[in-house]
């Protein structure tokens, strides 16, 4: 294929248009697509956004684009990114780059016109395929456009020296199979063994993020054994346990992962990571702990991994299903069934998708003759209790016949 296909949506947009037509006329054929939206293209994914590399330096770049009167922001300009928005629409624009000195975790850059030069910083092949504003392509290292066709995630040029460059990748690499890739390039995950230690000098919240993206993909075990093979889980999970498994077996962590990603398909659950993350974790709340604090969780996902912790475990009844979804919600609920892959349990929740409301607040005992004070928190929470054992059962009326009951007998 030397050309994208003439019926590209986005490449026949009037807004990609604009923006090209205002960098040629800075600098005739001096900007080309790259990255995602052509790889994508050639492999039948959606686009979801869309990149631009030019020759022009970032300060050009924006003159360039005010002369055509399209909004610029500076959005990295260290870097050489600035991103043009069109109708909402945005296109982030980098110039063409060679690394002049990395360490590991980020790059000190110089601008160049050369694409080769450009071509040969970035990461995979296959994210290394440049199209003009006809679609017309360019494969500057050689493979990418064979790497697109077969699913195939290789390193551009030297793997170790790629990862020595930025460690993040070891992280995209598996990313990218997990989302791209057919199967594994042995070599790549070779280089990715060797170079894992390199993963301790990247921010947590970084590690995070990119493992979010990675566990997003459609199917993921198959990548996260991957990692487990050469050992990355073990260096951004150091308190992992391998999950818990008895080390003379040969179940794996993605084994794990597969079982969610199975009750997602089941259960017609939206892929999400945070709960296939679950899978790689004992339900201990010193690994859910632990694990909070090396990817540096937000609140509500620390407590969204705790709370797995509570619940009961093994359900004997409906009315055990339907108290602990009161109690801890239906996202705990959903996140329990899908590890655990119990059906029976799932058909009770499905048959009760509502949360129930307890029917009573305080007003309600004040309008009954209580006067204000702490007695009527620990009287509600005795109501609470009574009439989660009763199964939701009791209307606002029964609940106040029981109050009354109560407060004679007092």
């Amino acid at each position: 294929m030397t050309s994208l296909p003439a019926d590209t949506g986005w490449l026949n947009t009037d807004e990609a248009r604009c923006v090209m037509a205002a960098l040629d006329a800075a600098r005739p054929s001096g900007a080309r697509f790259v990255g995602g939206c052509v790889r994508n293209t050639l492999m039948g994914r959606p686009v979801d956004d869309i990149d631009i590399a030019t020759q022009l330096t970032p300060e050009n770049t924006i003159k360039a684009l005010e002369l055509a009167n399209i909004r610029a922001i500076p959005t990295g300009l260290e870097h050489g990114t600035v991103t043009a928005i069109v109708n909402h629409i945005p296109f982030e624009i980098t110039s063409l780059r060679r690394d002049v000195e990395t360490d590991g975790r980020r790059a000190v850059v110089a601008f160049t016109e050369d694409w080769d030069e450009d071509a040969q910083r970035r990461d995979f092949r296959l994210n290394a395929i440049y199209a003009d504003a006809d679609g017309k392509l360019y494969d500057p290292t050689g493979g990418g456009l064979d790497d697109a066709a077969a699913g195939r995630v290789i390193f551009i040029g030297d793997a170790d020296q790629r990862l020595r460059e930025d460690y993040l990748r070891i992280l995209r690499f598996f990313r990218f199979n997990a989302w791209y890739a057919r199967k594994v390039d042995e070599d790549g995950l070779a280089a990715c063994a060797r170079q894992k230690e390199g993963l301790k000098q990247i921010a947590a919240e970084r590690i995070w993020k990119e493992l979010k993206k990675l566990l997003s993909a459609s199917w993921v075990h198959p990548s996260v054994t991957d990692m487990q093979r050469a050992g990355i889980l073990d260096i951004i999970l150091p308190h992992w346990l391998h999950a818990g498994l008895p080390m003379d077996t040969d179940v794996t962590a993605g084994s794990y992962v597969e079982d969610i990603e199975d009750s997602e398909t089941a259960y017609d659950l939206p892929i999400d990571p945070l709960r296939r993350l679950m899978g790689l974790l004992p339900i201990e709340e010193p690994a859910m702990t632990a694990t909070a604090d090396a990817l540096r969780l937000s609140n509500q996902e620390r407590d969204r991994l705790l709370v797995q912790v509570k619940l009961a475990g093994y359900y004997e009844s409906a009315a055990d299903v339907r108290r602990d979804q009161y109690l801890f919600g239906r996202e705990a609920m959903l996140d329990w069934v899908a590890q655990i892959t119990d059906y029976n349990v799932w058909e009770i929740l499905k048959a009760n998708p509502d949360v129930p409301v307890f029917p009573l607040k305080g007003e309600d005992l004040l309008k009954a003759g209580l006067e204000a004070g702490p007695a009527i928190g620990d009287l509600l929470r005795e109501l609470e209790a009574w009439w989660i054992e009763g199964d939701f059962a009791a209307g606002k009326a029964e609940l106040l016949e029981e109050l009354e009951r109560r407060l004679k007998a007092d």
